[in-house]
């Protein structure tokens, strides 16, 4: 799609949406959003809704402010179309000021921790926000100094099944070195995929670790427990953390633990457990050092709800993948279509590099050089079985 004015190409991503804007009545999305709640200026910037569909009528609704995905309709057993991600039903219900949540958006500079918020990049020390435990987190997400999920990204292309979106990261943002310039592109494919593909540049040495951090409920009703779905983890190993959720450094066997999902299992069967990295976490909040080694074509994990019939296959060229249980969902947030989100109502699978990475010279690197350009994919497949 050619870019036009913003108005006049928010006006065009309607028709490819099939969504009315202006005095017209609003059409609705499939998963019943209204796009014009999505229509707003957040620190001088636009925000819309953009719909992505495919030929079996799977639909991707993406709002511009965080690069979130806001609904995901997939078809269940029995043919009907449920939504399988929790988030809200307007552009403001994902402010800080409302509600300081990552539901299904675009992380960055640096999804998951880094240890005090400091690490030496080419000798120099780098000291960022601390908001999580004396750690940084997802970028650093206090007022004042936000990450990336509460930025509105630019709006580069969009077609029916397509959409990329840009972000600008100056020098100093957060603290993180370099004029970064990354875009964020969303394929949903005939296959039922919808295909994440992440890349960024820098003029300076710098750090990067991308992910989406979407919330999970196969069941399409965020008031059922994922603990009645079955997980499968491709991974021998993770990273173990302390009581503040930073990784030690160590890289330990699954096997023998409730962190074991190498065999397909019921989430809740071990999601109680006294094993001390299930009461540090409060449930699952860790990373699985993938046995993919990169492949893209080797599933990386699976989830199946067995009261839907849907499955979710998720696919990465990273090497680990957070899996973490909705343990702080606490029924204080309410969601789309009036909804509450209580404790471990949705499941997420962050592809990414390990935590803490830059502080663990022996881990795969998050290092982004001026010379290099980030690449980074996450496919989350949807099928469905009886």
């Amino acid at each position: 799609m050619k870019l036009l004015g913003y108005s006049a190409f928010v006006l065009s991503l309607a028709g490819v949406c099939s969504c009315g804007t202006g005095k017209d009545a609003a059409q609705l999305t499939k998963s019943g959003l209204d796009p014009q709640k999505f229509e707003s200026v957040i620190n001088g910037d636009s925000t819309a809704l953009i719909t992505l569909s495919n030929a079996s009528g799977m639909e991707v609704c993406v709002t511009n402010y965080g690069g979130r995905i806001v609904s995901i309709m997939v078809p269940d057993k029995s043919g009907e179309f449920k939504d399988v991600v929790l988030g809200f039903d307007s552009v403001g219900g994902y402010t800080p000021e409302v509600n300081k949540s990552d539901f299904g958006a675009a992380i960055g500079r640096y999804a998951n921790r880094i240890n005090q918020g400091r690490f030496v990049l080419d000798g120099d020390t780098i000291q960022l926000p601390r908001n999580n435990y004396g750690h940084c987190l997802h970028g650093g997400t206090d007022m004042g100094s936000l990450g990336w999920q509460y930025r509105v990204y630019k709006i580069e292309n969009a077609t029916d099944s397509t959409l990329t979106l840009s972000i600008d990261s100056p020098d100093g943002d957060n603290q993180f070195p370099g004029n970064v310039k990354a875009f964020v592109k969303y394929t949903l494919q005939s296959d039922n995929a919808l295909r994440i593909d992440y890349s960024a540049t820098t003029d300076k040495p710098t750090i990067i670790n991308l992910t989406n951090h979407s919330y999970f409920n196969l069941s399409g009703d965020p008031e059922l427990s994922v603990t009645d779905e079955n997980v499968w983890i491709n991974a021998s190993n993770y990273t173990p953390v302390d009581s503040t959720f930073m990784t030690t450094g160590e890289i330990v066997p699954v096997k023998g633990t409730p962190m074991d999902f190498t065999e397909e299992k019921l989430l809740g069967k071990d999601i109680e457990s006294d094993f001390v990295q299930v009461r540090y976490g409060n449930g699952f909040d860790h990373n699985f050092v993938l046995d993919t080694n990169g492949s893209l074509e080797e599933c990386a994990a699976r989830v199946f709800d067995p009261r839907s019939g849907i499955v979710l296959e998720v696919f990465t060229n990273e090497p680990g993948v957070q899996f973490y249980t909705g343990n702080f969902l606490d029924g204080t947030v309410t969601g789309k279509k009036a909804k509450v989100y209580n404790q471990r109502h949705g499941l997420c699978l962050e592809t990414q590099k390990y935590p803490d990475t830059p502080n663990k010279p022996a881990w795969p690197s998050a290092t982004l050089r001026p010379s290099e350009t980030y690449g980074s994919t996450c496919v989350y497949k949807f099928s469905t079985k009886q």
